[in-house]
């Protein structure tokens, strides 16, 4: 009998399709705990660990601590890492 896949397996999977990523970090925002996104963002880390390479190892855990003064930059350095970027959108009356 085939082993049954967890959770977090299609999710990692599913979060590899730039596509999907971008609609589960898009959702996350759309939540009032900002913690959400912070959870989602991690989650798309995780399962595209070989783009996030291209961060300096050493760096990695204050990058994605998102403590500080510097925490939009350390978000953009994430977003940028993973192909996306921050943008501003009109909300529709």
């Amino acid at each position: 009998m085939p082993r049954s896949r967890s959770y977090q397996e299609d999710l990692f999977e599913a979060l590899r399709d730039p596509e999907e990523a971008q609609e589960y970090l898009n959702a996350a925002l759309e939540d009032v705990n900002p913690e959400v996104f912070l959870l989602a963002l991690k989650d798309v880390i995780e399962a595209n660990q070989n783009i996030m390479r291209s961060l300096h190892d050493n760096n990695k855990d204050e990058i994605l601590s998102m403590q500080g003064s510097s925490e939009l930059t350390n978000l953009q350095k994430v977003l940028s890492s993973l192909g996306y970027r921050l943008m501003i959108e009109k909300l529709s009356a």
